[in-house]
């Protein structure tokens, strides 16, 4: 499981440097260099290992083609959404468009865990995020509700 929150920076040219702990844990788990990128909402950025991301298409292509929902979430993972590889130096080019709409072009950012995917996000706006949204008890209930 992908775990955690790791800061680091991107490049100038947009490249990430996969946290080491991630990369290693990727490496071991699914063994494959091949990523979809995208964003469900232009905010953050979602590395998917290919295999995680294909699980998700199986039931994406279960629904029926009519399905809203699905078109939506088709259009914007889309539009967002490209096929990367993991250079010799652990690093990923994140999509120009993301890198952009998520302010984390040549900029420090986290890096977090999501179990099966990796999210990164401008890191001064996840600070904020989290600060002003802070844990509820109604969080713990709702998920108390599902036995967490």
């Amino acid at each position: 499981m992908l775990r955690g929150s790791y800061p680091t920076r991107t490049d100038e040219k947009g490249r990430l440097k996969v946290p080491a702990d991630f990369k290693r844990e990727i490496e071991e788990r699914y063994g494959s260099a091949r990523f979809y990128i995208t964003s469900r909402n232009g905010q953050t950025a979602e590395i998917h290992p290919m295999e995680e991301w294909e699980k998700l298409e199986q039931k994406l292509a279960a629904l029926p083609t009519s399905n809203p929902s699905r078109k939506k979430f088709l259009d914007i993972t889309n539009y967002y959404g490209q096929v990367v590889e993991m250079d010799g130096q652990g690093r990923l080019l994140l999509p120009a468009e993301l890198r952009a709409k998520a302010n984390v072009n040549n900029s420090e950012v986290a890096v977090v865990g999501m179990l099966t995917y990796l999210e990164v996000r401008n890191k001064e706006a996840y600070s904020k995020q989290i600060t002003e949204n802070p844990w509820t008890d109604e969080d713990a209930n709702a998920l108390s509700e599902q036995g967490i």
